[in-house]
């Protein structure tokens, strides 16, 4: 069953959107390894993990391997939901905004076109 589209405000941010393609192709990833391959500083990355842990999207486990501390990251079933809706709400607004060279849209109103749900954080 594909994901309904989905926009997803907390997911969108780029550094997470990225964070979440990542963790959404392996089963569990270290934390030095997301922060070297997104480029950003461990501050960075421990502010995006917080907001996406904070709405459900993934967890973090802590543990010891001798002296030294491991943090690993998962994507939960809630995030995973949550980054292919987010990503089929995309692909549908390219799809929609694509020209190919040589056509034209077929001419419609804007009302015509199924809108995309759109999440919003509770304030």
């Amino acid at each position: 069953m594909s994901p309904q589209p989905l926009f997803d405000e907390v997911m969108h941010e780029r550094t997470r959107l990225q964070l979440s393609g990542m963790l959404a192709a392996v089963v569990e990833a270290e934390f030095a390894r997301l922060r070297e391959s997104l480029g950003i500083s461990d501050s960075a990355l421990s502010k995006h993990l917080k907001a996406l842990e904070h709405a459900g999207y993934v967890s973090l486990r802590r543990y010891r391997d001798g002296s030294r501390t491991f943090t690993v990251v998962a994507m939960t079933d809630a995030g995973r939901h949550a980054f292919c809706g987010h990503v089929a709400a995309i692909q549908r607004l390219a799809g929609v905004a694509s020209m190919r060279p040589g056509r034209r849209p077929a001419p419609h109103s804007i009302d015509a076109v199924t809108p995309i749900a759109m999440t919003r954080r509770p304030r």
